[in-house]
């Protein structure tokens, strides 16, 4: 009991003290996460056991590639691409055989790629719900993703909503990625007013002379794939000068995931082939970018494994 008073006066100065915000936005520069993010991207000593184990899960996805078409799509596309990614969404075991079949399902059970499936459901309800909002407001509510893959998460939600949108533009860096999006919006005998462009999503210029200036921006699973947080702040601003105050944001990240030291020694990615080593951003460093560029947090959604979010802004 002594003791305990003793200590008491102490507890309630700490918990009556306002708690100090922790300047994340160079985590990118320095921290755990990037630290984490160096060693995965570290070659592995050849002979080393970790370095046999990891040749060993290479050549395994490559031998999969024969049969399942999941992973021959990540091996031609990159697994982070947006063909891998709209495969994932689909969610329809293929392959040359009953055994590759087999193979398909189980790379699409696996814990990321549920989660990826999880993410767009949150999407498409946080979609819905700004719509919803904006229409509320007067908005005509114009449309835009910057990095749309191919753009079905975005159709999928569009197609829910009571309202339709005035005009949906979605946009991507990758030719193959609009070629396919175009098809796919084809396919659905959409109206003229949802289209798909050629653009890069890091060009401020661009995406600052957006028009019609869009009600609802939608940023999903494009920061995760790129540490550098000089590139997510010069495309939300970008965007944030594009956009009127009240107007939305939804955007996405990953805190954690279960996978990373596998993704980083055995996927690819869609720059050349190259090892898909990610910097896992938190949620407060993700949120202080955001915040950064003229925007302020309204709501969240995560998976019931923490890996993915998704979340609202408004224009301030």
């Amino acid at each position: 009991r002594r003791a305990l008073d003793l200590i008491k006066p102490f507890l309630e100065s700490q918990f009556s003290t306002p708690q100090k915000s922790v300047d994340l936005t160079a985590a990118d520069r320095a921290g755990y996460t990037r630290d984490e993010a160096d060693r995965l991207a570290s070659p592995l000593a050849l002979l080393s056991p970790k370095g046999l184990y990891w040749a060993m899960s290479r050549a395994s996805i490559r031998i999969g590639a024969w049969l399942s078409s999941g992973m021959k799509t990540g091996i031609a596309t990159g697994f982070d691409s947006g063909s891998t990614l709209d495969y994932v969404y689909e969610n329809q075991a293929r392959g040359t055989s009953p055994l590759g079949r087999m193979i398909d399902r189980t790379f699409l059970d696996a814990i990321g790629w549920r989660g990826i499936r999880q993410r767009k459901l949150h999407l498409e309800e946080l979609i819905g719900s700004a719509t919803r909002t904006l229409k509320a407001a007067g908005r005509s509510v114009h449309i835009v993703d910057i990095a749309a893959g191919h753009g079905r998460y975005v159709l999928d939600a569009v197609a829910k909503c009571t309202e339709p949108p005035a005009s949906v533009r979605l946009q991507d860096f990758s030719e193959l990625n609009v070629s396919l999006g175009c098809k796919l919006i084809a396919e659905r005998h959409l109206p003229t007013n949802v289209s798909f462009h050629q653009a890069d999503a890091f060009d401020a210029e661009m995406l600052s002379g957006l028009d019609p200036a869009p009600d609802l921006a939608i940023v999903s699973g494009l920061y995760e794939l790129f540490s550098d947080n000089a590139m997510i702040i010069r495309s939300l601003g970008g965007l944030a000068r594009a956009m009127q105050p009240g107007s939305l944001l939804v955007y996405t990240n990953q805190p954690w995931h279960p996978q990373l030291e596998m993704i980083a020694r055995s996927l690819t990615s869609h720059r050349g082939g190259q090892a898909w080593v990610m910097r896992r951003r938190t949620q407060g460093e993700m949120d202080q970018l955001v915040a950064a560029t003229g925007f302020e947090k309204l709501d969240q959604r995560i998976d019931q494994w923490g890996i993915f979010t998704v979340s609202v802004a408004r224009r301030v």
